[in-house]
């Protein structure tokens, strides 16, 4: 099964997307802020992301859930900068102090190729909401170099659907966040009262176009929707909501239901996320996902473990 944007780039859709992404950075009209900063002389707006992709690193990654990893690791491309400013991040130095290097579209590009060369199953774009149209420039070149796997859209979920439809057909999986569905929280712990609307209708969106995700006869994901809720302190009121949205959606949703919160950054600042997850709360978490109906949670640790071992990590 190969990945979906190689039939666009054939026709030359492809690169007419990404022509349409890059109009919308002047003004810059790519995430739910609407910013409507002129990207292309400069200006920079919430995210502090200008007119050319800032990446922090690129490598195969072994800890992604296990239809990502493989054997052989996912592709990831960690992009600087954010949309968001979670007070809780456990990557603030890119995202919020955007540590990393500029980029060309041939540079990307060869991140691409060169991760695919690795034997990477995939490549994996991690914060990708406000570089769609570098990732879009991008990709046509490595499309003409030979890249032919599938393509992760890694994202908080704060995601506009316009700008999610100039990926129809390019993104093969899509793997959100879905953090909050209370908007006092989502105001308070990342400064976006409107990140449970926005998350909802973009996986709706997301939903519409990839379904379920699919995996091959090794069990590695071909294209689909794959979720994550990260559990938070004081927060299984809203993982009950989370999970039953998604179940709304279809019960055949992939669900990581993520037990790794531990207080850092600005978080030790803000009650209850001071303090690490109750014990017992993670296991209620998941009691709370499978009664809603979901039941293809992942529960790939020892996988993800026996990846490492077999490739040397």
């Amino acid at each position: 099964m190969l990945p979906s944007y190689l039939k666009l780039h054939g026709t030359g859709e492809l690169q007419q997307r990404a022509d349409q992404a890059w109009r919308l950075l002047a003004p810059c009209q790519l995430c739910p802020r609407q910013c409507r900063v002129n990207r292309l002389a400069g200006e920079v707006g919430f995210c502090k992301a200008g007119v050319r992709a800032m990446v922090a690193s690129y490598e195969p990654h072994f800890g992604e859930e296990a239809p990502l990893s493989g054997v052989a690791g996912s592709g990831t491309i960690f992009f600087s900068h954010c949309n968001l400013r979670c007070v809780f991040c456990q990557n603030h130095g890119i995202s919020h102090g955007g540590a990393g290097v500029e980029v060309e579209s041939s540079q990307l590009a060869a991140m691409m190729i060169s991760l695919q060369r690795q034997g990477c199953h995939n490549i994996n774009l991690v914060t990708p909401s406000h570089v769609i149209p570098q990732i879009l420039a991008a990709l046509v070149l490595a499309c003409e170099d030979g890249l032919n796997i599938p393509l992760v859209y890694n994202s908080s979920g704060y995601d506009s659907v316009e700008a999610l439809g100039l990926l129809e057909d390019v993104v093969d999986i899509y793997m959100p966040d879905f953090k909050f569905c209370n908007p006092d929280s989502a105001k308070k712990f990342c400064r976006a009262a409107d990140y449970p609307e926005i998350v909802r209708l973009a996986i709706n969106e997301m939903y519409r176009q990839v379904g379920d995700l699919k995996l091959d006869s090794q069990g590695l994901a071909l294209r689909g929707l794959l979720v994550r809720h990260l559990v938070m302190p004081g927060g299984l009121g809203e993982a009950g909501e989370i999970f039953a949205f998604l179940a709304g959606l279809s019960t055949n949703m992939y669900v990581n239901v993520m037990e790794q919160y531990h207080p850092c950054f600005h978080g030790v600042d803000y009650p209850p996320l001071d303090k690490p997850l109750a014990p017992g709360d993670y296991e209620r978490a998941k009691k709370a996902a499978r009664a809603s109906g979901l039941h293809r949670l992942d529960e790939g640790g020892v996988e993800r473990l026996l990846a490492r071992f077999l490739a040397g990590k």
